[in-house]
């Protein structure tokens, strides 16, 4: 499960330092400096409430969470990234124009704002991580919760968790790649 939440975080954050970058290159309509504070202010707004939203759903559910049965089949980390990607691939193209866009406004903010974002989603997966890590176990969700309209790891649709123990797969607690 903090595989997805954590498949989100590198594109939005490396993405968000780029536009924020660029963005740095027209003055805007309010100029560089408070352009620049905007974001920051932006930056940690984002990196502070992402992982509010629904961040206690996780610890409730892996309260119930079942231990997973050798017939459930567990989708590899590489596959579960790769899908996250191929489904998110507009939104963040989408997010990068507009992150971009609102440079001639308020010069980086957008761009902080995506990193911020990115930032968020992987202190959320660190704080699963961290459940993991508690429970001694990984937490998986149905692979058909992450489809489109789902709503994500912890959405509506994900109402049950499984659990492994720390050795299974190929994801470390926080998803993370296993060394």
């Amino acid at each position: 499960m903090a595989v997805v939440q954590r498949a989100g975080s590198a594109p939005l954050w490396w993405l968000g330092a780029i536009a924020a970058g660029v963005g740095l290159i027209p003055d805007g309509l309010t100029g560089r400096r408070i352009g620049v504070l905007v974001g920051a202010l932006l930056f940690l707004l984002a990196a502070v409430l992402v992982p509010l939203v629904r961040g206690g759903r996780a610890a409730a559910l892996a309260q119930d969470a079942e231990r997973a049965a050798r017939a459930d089949i567990l989708q590899a980390r590489s596959v579960t990234v790769r899908n996250w990607w191929r489904g998110h691939a507009w939104w963040l193209a989408l997010a990068f124009a507009a992150a971009l866009g609102s440079a001639f406004v308020l010069p980086a903010a957008g761009g902080m704002l995506l990193a911020g974002w990115g930032t968020g989603l992987w202190l959320r997966a660190r704080r699963t991580g961290r459940v993991e890590e508690a429970g001694d176990a990984l937490l998986w969700t149905a692979a058909d919760a992450l489809g489109r309209g789902a709503g994500g790891p912890l959405g509506a649709k994900a109402t049950r968790l499984w659990t492994t123990g720390l050795r299974a797969g190929d994801a470390a607690p926080g998803g993370g790649k296993r060394r």
